[in-house]
């Protein structure tokens, strides 16, 4: 595919992928120092479920994906700003937005630049919604234990203290973990949303900038 010459964009390329590693950087740190300090055996030791786990895979794998889309919006967004990096098999949002019939433009470009997003900000709720089936399951443990009860017996009171803690426990634990999954990953895919929707309407300024000379 031969370069397509637009004019250069007023605005710099944000370092979108270098905001992304110093996150992960900082997310690497926090999650040494929590090994450290014993609260990861914690969390999976307190929850007979396994939700903490998954709600930590499924954040894991959502954020590595935030990574590769941070440094693919980056990259359309530096061909923008300098065309002459387009090369032959090189896929370039802008020059497809320039070639597309009128009408499909748009959509075209859309769908290149916000498309894989929405099924993002579904995993991210995803995250929540197991934090909430722990919480479910936690508290449904714990009326089960509660239920066993026939009569009181001093005997049977560690025993039953146990059970009704690590009931609370998983209620609580995955419900946080779910959260703070949810926060960290709603940053991430908020700042990919906001880099988008720059990059669209640079890339739709410099088409009516070409139009008009």
């Amino acid at each position: 595919m031969s370069a397509v010459v637009i004019s250069r964009p007023s605005r710099p390329a944000e370092p979108l992928w270098l905001e992304w590693l110093t996150l992960v950087g900082g997310l690497a740190f926090c999650t040494w120092l929590l090994g450290v300090r014993g609260v990861w055996a914690l969390l999976l030791s307190a929850d007979p479920t396994g939700l903490t786990l998954v709600i930590t895979a499924v954040f894991l794998c959502t954020t590595l994906w935030c990574g590769q889309r941070s440094r693919e919006l980056q990259r359309q967004r530096l061909l923008l700003a300098e065309p002459h990096r387009t090369r032959d098999g090189e896929a370039s949002w802008a020059a497809e937005y320039l070639s597309a019939p009128g009408g499909l433009a748009t959509d075209l470009l859309l769908e290149h630049s916000h498309g894989p997003h929405g099924t993002a900000w579904w995993v991210n709720g995803i995250q929540l919604k197991l934090g909430l089936l722990g919480k479910v399951i936690g508290f449904s443990m714990l009326a089960l234990s509660i239920g066993k009860l026939h009569s009181f017996d001093p005997a049977q009171s560690q025993e039953l203290l146990r059970s009704l803690t690590a009931g609370l426990g998983v209620a609580l634990l995955t419900t946080m973990v779910g959260l703070v999954g949810n926060i960290l990953l709603g940053l991430q895919l908020t700042r990919l949303d906001r880099f988008a929707d720059a990059l669209v309407a640079d890339i739709q300024r410099a088409a009516l900038a070409k139009d008009a000379a």
